[in-house]
């Protein structure tokens, strides 16, 4: 073979080697390199992997969208390997926040980045606190956390057709991602009545619902629950509420406001507006009362660790109704190699650069950095992504967050080796 034979060849190895790092496999491969000029994706570059630990790498990314030049962050995970596994990161109760890097130094994480978008300010209801919990539902160590509120009061950009705020990104206890829907399944029986149970440790309640609160609330304000209306974030909280306190499957308080404070062990607090007010009001101190609530999975078995946020992307296609033109720092995950390969990711804050994507950039950028399914998380100031030194050291925020600090947030996504 001549010498210029041979060093297209080893060219040609070179090539193949490093796009299967970077898009995850063949298919990924295939269609990173299948994106056309002139397609949003068009003029993406992706640097170097380097190895965080077995199964988990990073590499930085750049592309042009329509607002200007973008920057990025990614981690990929190999959820083959035994050693890696992902969970929920998060402050410990619902009703709290705090920064990545230190929720990744509490739990020893090697790589995350933030999660859902959060209950992150009241302007609209004077003297009622935010209590900083997520929109959707949350499960943790496969432990139900939390339920979705009504779509109306969620926080976030608008989203694609057909979206819920049930929606999550999960893996399975068969240490597989997908995306997914979590529906509350819950009641309150007391004697011969039972009433369906319409929230979970969640900041805001359906009209006329229940909600129960747990031990994993916290100690934020349940006011927040009855504020608004299913349809309207900003509308007037409700004046017909009531508040029972059930211990050990008995009622031992009743009160006509929401309060606030830490909900012990083995303690559940009802909590309703309009109808659902007159519904508890019923229930009477010393009664019986017994309270389930669980978290139904739509597409498959159960999750080990669950978080909202929306789809973009679905079996390598955009959703409908994507936000084409409005640019934004954002946050997103991604589910290739049928749910064995996860990707997390970060843009740079617009302290470095401006633009940031649309929703419709975000979702090919995804599409050609590997992924068949996208999920787009909180964004702008809460972008966030860090990386750790398996061995010891502290978490590095990699990317650069909106306004030169992280944000405290509700919520993560956290990659364990060990």
């Amino acid at each position: 073979m001549s010498r210029r034979g041979c060093r297209v060849r080893a060219v040609l190895s070179v090539l193949v080697a490093w796009v299967s790092l970077v898009g995850g496999g063949t298919a990924g491969a295939a269609r990173a390199a299948s994106a056309a000029p002139g397609r949003e994706a068009a003029g993406l570059r992706v640097g170097a992997v380097s190895a965080v630990a077995p199964g988990v790498g990073y590499r930085e990314f750049s592309l042009k969208g329509r607002h200007g030049p973008a920057h990025g962050h990614l981690l990929t995970v190999d959820l083959r390997e035994r050693r890696v596994s992902v969970d929920l990161l998060y402050p410990g109760v619902v009703g709290a926040r705090s920064p990545i890097s230190q929720l990744a130094d509490r739990r020893g994480v090697v790589g995350g980045v933030n999660g859902d978008f959060f209950n992150i300010a009241e302007e609209q209801h004077p003297g009622v606190e935010a209590t900083g919990a997520p929109v959707g539902p949350a499960v943790a160590g496969g432990r139900p956390l939390k339920a979705a509120v009504p779509y109306g009061q969620r926080f976030g950009p608008e989203t694609p057709r057909g979206v819920s705020t049930e929606d999550v990104l999960g893996v399975g206890t068969d240490r597989v991602a997908r995306l997914d829907r979590l529906r509350l399944d819950g009641t309150v029986r007391a004697g011969e009545d039972e009433l369906e149970l319409s929230g979970f440790n969640q900041y805001a309640l359906p009209v006329g619902g229940v909600g129960a609160y747990t031990s994993d609330w916290g100690s934020a304000s349940r006011l927040r629950a009855t504020c608004g209306t299913d349809r309207d974030r900003a509308a007037p909280c409700s004046r017909t509420t009531y508040e029972v306190t059930v211990k050990r499957g008995r009622v031992t308080a009743v009160s006509r406001r929401p309060g606030r404070g830490a909900v012990p062990r083995g303690t559940v607090v009802l909590v309703g507006r309009e109808g659902g007010a007159r519904d508890l009001s019923r229930l009477e101190v010393g009664e019986e009362v017994d309270v389930v609530q669980r978290l139904r999975p739509r597409e498959g078995g159960a999750l080990r660790c669950a978080l909202g946020g929306f789809p973009i992307l679905r079996d390598g296609r955009a959703l409908g109704g994507l936000d084409a033109a409005t640019g934004a720092v954002r946050t997103a995950a991604g589910v290739a190699d049928h749910g064995h390969r996860l990707y997390l990711l970060a843009l740079d804050g617009r302290a470095a650069y401006r633009g940031g994507l649309t929703l419709a950039e975000l979702a090919s950028a995804m599409r050609g950095l590997g992924a068949d399914d996208a999920f787009n998380l909180d964004g702008g100031g809460s972008s966030t992504l860090v990386t750790r030194d398996p061995h010891g050291g502290r978490a590095t925020v990699r990317n650069h967050p909106s306004g030169g600090a992280e944000r405290a947030v509700a919520n993560g996504i956290g990659v364990f080796v060990g």
